[in-house]
């Protein structure tokens, strides 16, 4: 494998997961009654029209029929692509929920 090949499998792997961390944002928001959409353009004013925001939105599914994804899981992943102004608006949805819980 050539390096031109092996930097875009590289690419192609980033892409990918890059994908999932936000498939898993915006189940968690589906499981948590948000608006994934709302949320993400809070942090990202300028990305209103994300493709990738959009299709995830797509395949989410009813929180009945989804597994629980942790509030740390989510802040982890999302640290983990360096998308800390997500985080942060994640944080404090997070920190609402646990105010009006308690």
């Amino acid at each position: 494998m050539d390096s031109k090949d092996l930097e875009k499998k590289i690419i192609d792997n980033y892409q990918k997961d890059e994908h999932m961390m936000i498939l898993v944002f915006a189940q968690w928001c589906v499981n948590h009654d948000l608006d994934p959409h709302a949320l993400y353009v809070k942090a990202y004013p300028n990305q209103a029209a994300n493709p990738a925001l959009m299709q995830a939105i797509e395949l989410t599914v009813p929180k009945k029929e989804s597994e629980e994804i942790p509030d740390q899981t989510l802040l982890g992943v999302l640290s983990l692509f360096g998308n800390d102004d997500l985080a942060f608006i994640v944080n404090e949805e997070i920190e609402q929920r646990m105010k009006k819980n308690s």
